[in-house]
């Protein structure tokens, strides 16, 4: 996906020219109606520390990430979107109930607040991009109402993602980022789990022809996963 984009572009701007498209028919976006696997629980109240162990696990074969789309679909705000490039997915567990979803993948192109705070020159950002990671989605099902738990999560994933991804993709993100949309949220749960709000967005989109906000502004959180994460994103 992220090479059609690139090739789609460059073609706009007339620097390659691509073949016919063999593709015929339009492709439908990827539909997860609700099913019984995803109607709501009984709700559960306890506090984090009165749980079970917690265990995060990945998402890794077709059966597991359908049913993760279907409770993304449901129930985030913002529904499912496919993830292109590199992603990792999490279902978290309370012994063996399902308490959250989670999905990490590709960082934003550009963003002013998070290249202040790192100092990134455009060189390093172009070199070094990859080595941060978006927390694209978080959701809390509905029926869980545990005191603490979000933020027990998040501090969890941090510590576990790294290896994760050094084992799918051969290399450790060092930075983590995440958006927050301010008229609905407050991103407390970040701040508890001692992530850092740098700034906010323009609103504008990448894609922006204009100079004034045309979507929600968010608030742009980031979490160092190395404590030399400056110096490795800089070189």
């Amino acid at each position: 996906m992220s090479c059609r984009v690139a090739l789609t572009r460059m073609e706009a701007e007339g620097l390659i020219q691509l073949p016919p498209s063999r593709i015929t028919t339009r492709r439908r976006r990827p539909h997860f109606p609700p099913t019984g696997a995803t109607d709501a629980q009984a709700p559960l109240r306890q506090p984090v520390h009165a749980l079970e162990a917690l265990r995060l696990c990945p998402v890794t074969d077709k059966a597991v990430s359908r049913l993760w789309n279907e409770f993304m679909a449901r129930y985030h705000y913002l529904g499912y979107t496919p993830m292109a490039g590199n992603q990792l997915r999490y279902n978290v567990y309370a012994g063996a109930q399902r308490v959250a979803l989670l999905s990490f993948g590709a960082s934003a192109w550009a963003l002013a607040a998070r290249e202040r705070f790192i100092g990134w020159s455009e060189p390093a950002r172009r070199k070094n991009l990859p080595l941060v990671v978006n927390n694209a989605r978080f959701l809390i099902l509905p029926w869980i109402q545990s005191p603490g738990l979000a933020s027990t999560i998040l501090a969890k994933t941090a510590r576990r993602l790294p290896q994760d991804w050094h084992q799918r993709y051969g290399y450790a993100p060092v930075l983590l980022e995440t958006f927050v949309e301010t008229g609905r949220h407050r991103g407390t749960c970040y701040k508890a789990a001692n992530w850092i709000r740098v700034g906010q967005t323009t609103g504008r989109g990448k894609k922006s022809l204009v100079h004034r906000p045309i979507l929600p502004i968010k608030d742009i959180w980031l979490y160092p996963l190395h404590k030399r994460f400056r110096s490795v994103l800089c070189r």
